[in-house]
């Protein structure tokens, strides 16, 4: 059993159903994690394997156990948008390593204070148009689940 699954929304919990069935494994707390503490997720795309770093989030975040009805625990929130990026990294890897333009790129705006964790994530996958999709993605559950059944199932 995970420990992150304690951290999900129903929403959440959906879009990890629909990597399963996709043919995604999940990994936690696995090698790439040591990179650094503010990782939370990985995606390995030519094992189609997803990474949580659960111990990343609940260092980072403060808590081991969510706090109930908090949706705005810090850890929930790193937790819940590390699968909803590297799921849309999934849906990426089922459309043939294309974007996934689910919106015209002029509407996806980032908010400044991920400006630098995308320039972390694109000096590590070197691609920072996918990761651009995934930063605006992450905060849209719905989004990312359409995109998995629009690309995987």
């Amino acid at each position: 059993m995970f420990e992150f699954l304690i951290f999900l929304s129903s929403s959440d919990k959906k879009i990890l159903d629909n990597l399963y069935k996709a043919g995604f494994s999940i990994e936690e707390n696995s090698i790439p994690c040591l990179l650094g503490e503010r990782y939370f997720g990985f995606i390995k795309k030519s094992q189609k394997t997803i990474v949580i770093c659960t111990r990343n989030a609940m260092k980072m975040g403060g808590h081991s156990i969510p706090r109930s009805n908090d949706d705005w625990d810090p850890t929930k929130i790193y937790i819940r948008k590390a699968l909803r990026h590297e799921a849309t990294h999934a849906a990426q890897v089922c459309n043939n390593g294309k974007l996934l333009n689910m919106v015209k790129k002029e509407r996806m705006k980032l908010h400044p204070f991920k400006k630098e964790a995308l320039e972390a994530s694109t000096k590590l996958s070197g691609n920072r148009e996918e990761e651009y999709e995934a930063y605006w993605m992450e905060d849209r559950p719905k989004m990312v689940l359409k995109a998995l059944k629009k690309y995987c199932l």
